[in-house]
């Protein structure tokens, strides 16, 4: 006979008996409470989903009709840790639908998304809940409250306001509808990306058509076709690692056409799985959602809360980057045309020649390529890399565990033990891409860190990436860009395990948009330094490290190709601004739209965007609306910051002391220029982006 928890004893008087085969709804009788992925099944979430709203509600009802007058313990901090059971769901579930998602899966997520929209709204726009928030909010300047708690009490009587909760009844309504139409097309707008990815595919037969690529993507794509039964084939999709160096290397200009049309036309196939209206209703639901609660635009309802605070402010930064990246880029396009010349060829560079020229540019001016390179960033080896520029700065230690359930075969799973051999989290690292994955690199939690009844609850932090897949005759081996978006992923993950708050919704990432890429973005500037290059970069037949002459190779071209880079990058997020900076409602044709933008600012018909609208999950379904421009301002921060490594010395303790106890660990208990002037003792200034980007 099975031991009863109190927790389940509970739940069975609540809910009733069917609890009990849910493990949604026990505690979680794992090492270190990781969720029992292994027991999980899809049909238990939507009775999980129903039992933790229900006791949601329950907990929001005693807040209300709690008898005494609203203190900060039994108001603020009561709806603090409400909701735990529905957030752990939610947390699962989610991030499930984005790792491992299935068609099942995808169902269930749109049939409870709205449910959960619905739900949050009946919390946030409940007028005796508010009187009650606002009733403490209006006295906190007798509660003798410690800063974090101000500044939690402070957020969440503004969050509240911005939710709705000062709206007439009537605004309310047309407010939740808003929210419950804008939670659906979101999913969509993801779900359709994905599977205009998995739909397409690139099969070549003829072994000459792969001329050009480095042997290990051709036995990537041999081994794609083996498993899809094509075995003689060779095929390539519209993940990363297969695309890019498709791009990169493949001499056939037809078929390189053929993938990067595709690749940009993700979500703009006009078949059932479009983006084109869904976006113009996005962009209309947005403006009308920031009108209601009495703003001009919805870049200006969401740029309120961030550190670079109103939509001008954005813009100016964007344009400081646009100016000189934009003369960057024409310049590299002419060398690439006079090199087009040089070979005797009569076309004109396209957008689907730049990264194949570009990287005959970088041989000829550098001696450097990507095949001179790949063989020294054997992933294990560049994973170890970043695990010991972390110890290197906080001595923090991994331990690499295969008794830790786990939502995918393919994970590998890390105990994190800080300097003192103590415990401080776990990670989970997610490296290769599947038909249930969908395309990038993101960090996330299975539980952030937070202080329950007097005890913290450590982290569970997971990075999930696209890299390319070991073959029979070759393990996974990097691109410069995968090694820098290994160690960008890792810093976010730092953050995660760091975290040091009393309250979940302050703690670790859970940050001003525009903050919270300051600690990804720092961690790269580690990649490229020569003494952690001999660290990690060791070829994997060989196991030599990288030769002092490589190295210098990679230090020489550093600057190589940023104008390209920056102009990419730039004009997508001038283009997310101009959707969100929309303030009367107007019919959007996306293609019309981002090309009129792209006339505007001149952007050079040889470079696309990064993100194209209708595949721009960024801001149509990842919380990134109106701030993509944020890994700029997040760049102006990490440069700044990382000149006091330089200063003192990379891998200096005294800073990275300073550094993970004013930004690392702190989340939002304090504003976040506070934070990092503690740490950096000044404001930061742009002139050390725009040096380190070749940009001045």
């Amino acid at each position: 006979m099975n031991k009863i928890t109190l927790f389940s004893i509970i739940l069975l008087i609540i809910f009733g008996f069917d609890t009990m085969a849910n493990p949604l709804l026990e505690p979680f009788n794992t090492p270190f409470g990781v969720p029992p992925f292994d027991k999980i099944k899809n049909e238990d979430f939507m009775p999980a989903f129903k039992e933790a709203m229900a006791l949601h509600n329950k907990e929001i009802d005693a807040i209300i009709h709690n008898k005494q007058k609203p203190t900060f313990a039994n108001t603020i901090e009561a709806y603090e840790i409400s909701g735990e059971l529905l957030n752990q769901i939610s947390t699962i579930f989610f991030n499930l639908n984005s790792a491992n998602t299935n068609p099942e899966l995808q169902s269930i997520a749109r049939d409870i998304t709205p449910l959960l929209s619905a739900h949050s709204d009946e919390i946030m726009m409940n007028k005796e809940l508010f009187n009650k928030v606002k009733y403490v909010y209006d006295e906190r300047d007798k509660l003798n409250l410690k800063p974090f708690e101000m500044r939690l009490l402070e957020e969440m009587y503004k969050n509240f306001v911005r939710q709705g909760a000062n709206l007439s009844p009537t605004d309310k309504e047309k407010l939740k509808e808003i929210n419950k139409e804008l939670s659906v097309l979101t999913l969509k707008f993801g779900e359709n990306v994905l599977q205009d990815v998995n739909i397409f595919r690139l099969v070549i037969d003829n072994k000459n058509d792969l001329e050009g690529l480095m042997q290990s993507d051709i036995e990537a794509a041999a081994e794609t076709a083996k498993h899809e039964k094509m075995d003689g084939k060779w095929v390539f999709t519209l993940q990363n690692p297969s695309v890019m160096p498709f791009l990169q290397y493949a001499k056939n200009r037809e078929l390189r056409k053929k993938m990067q049309q595709a690749y940009i036309n993700r979500g703009n196939n006009n078949n059932d799985y479009d983006n084109k209206k869904i976006i113009n209703d996005i962009v209309n639901l947005r403006l009308k959602r920031a009108n209601l609660l009495g703003y001009k635009s919805h870049a200006q309802y969401v740029l309120e809360e961030n550190m670079i605070n109103t939509p001008d402010k954005a813009m100016k930064l964007l344009m400081e980057i646009w100016k000189p990246a934009l003369e960057v880029a024409k310049n590299e396009k002419q060398e690439m045309q006079k090199l087009i010349n040089d070979e005797g060829n009569k076309f004109n560079l396209e957008a689907w020649d730049w990264r194949y020229y570009a990287e005959k540019v970088r041989k000829a001016k550098y001696d450097l390529n990507e095949e001179e390179l790949k063989p020294y960033f054997k992933l294990d080896n560049v994973r170890q890399g970043a695990f010991d520029v972390a110890n290197k700065l906080y001595g923090i230690t991994f331990k690499e565990r295969d008794d830790i359930p786990k939502y995918n075969s393919e994970v590998r799973t890390y105990e994190v033990f800080n300097s003192d051999g103590s415990h401080l989290g776990i990670l989970f690292m997610d490296f290769h891409p599947r038909a249930g994955k969908s395309s990038g690199a993101w960090m996330t939690n299975y539980r952030e860190q937070y202080h329950k009844a007097g005890k913290n609850i450590d982290p569970i932090v997971s990075l999930v990436f696209n890299f390319t897949r070991p073959t029979a005759e070759t393990p996974a081996l990097l691109t410069w860009d995968e090694t820098e978006t290994l160690f960008h992923e890792f810093g976010h993950g730092l953050h995660g395990l760091f975290a040091n708050s009393k309250f979940r919704s302050q703690s670790g990432t859970n940050v001003a948009r525009d903050f919270v890429e300051l600690p990804s973005q720092i961690m790269e500037h580690w990649v490229a330094e020569p003494s952690v290059l001999k660290m990690y970069a060791k070829n994997y037949k060989t196991g030599e490290e990288i030769p002092n002459a490589l190295i210098q190779k990679i230090q020489n071209s550093r600057y190589f190709n940023q104008g390209f880079a920056n102009v990419e990058f730039v004009a997508s997020a001038i283009l997310d601004m101009k959707y969100h900076t929309i303030e009367k409602p107007t019919t959007i044709k996306a293609d019309e739209f981002q090309a009129k933008v792209a006339k505007e600012i001149g952007l050079i018909p040889e470079i696309a965007y990064r993100h194209g609208s209708t595949q721009f999950s960024h801001i149509f379904d990842g919380g990134y609306d109106a701030g993509y421009y944020s890994y700029l301002w997040a760049g102006v921060l990490d440069c700044d910051a990382y000149q006091a490594f330089e200063e003192s010395g990379i891998f200096n303790k005294e800073t990275a002391q300073k550094f993970k106890d004013n930004i690392l660990s702190k989340g939002n208990t304090e504003d976040p220029m506070k934070l990092y002037i503690k740490f950096r003792g000044k404001e930061p200034t742009i002139e050390a982006l725009l040096k380190d980007r070749g940009l001045k």
